[in-house]
């Protein structure tokens, strides 16, 4: 599976994918990734599954749009 995630930082969203979403998080806790290494804390706020890798990552690419960061707005938070 492939996972489209949302981390709610201290100064705001990431957004993000992966395909071992456990793994991922834990990396993100730890500061291991650049990303969000100096925004923690972090909290999961909310993800979704595929199996299509290519899909997963065209819907990361959307969230991270203007358009996108609307429907989060609007739709998840």
């Amino acid at each position: 599976m492939y996972y489209v995630y949302s981390l709610q930082c201290k100064d705001g969203y990431y957004v993000g994918c992966a395909n071992d979403l456990k793994d991922r998080i834990n990396r993100h806790r730890k500061g291991q990734i650049p990303a969000t290494k100096n925004r923690l804390p972090i909290k999961l706020d909310f993800y979704f599954a595929t199996k299509d890798k290519y899909k997963a990552y065209e819907f990361e690419k959307y969230l991270k749009s203007g358009s996108g960061r609307a429907f989060i707005k609007k739709h998840l938070i």
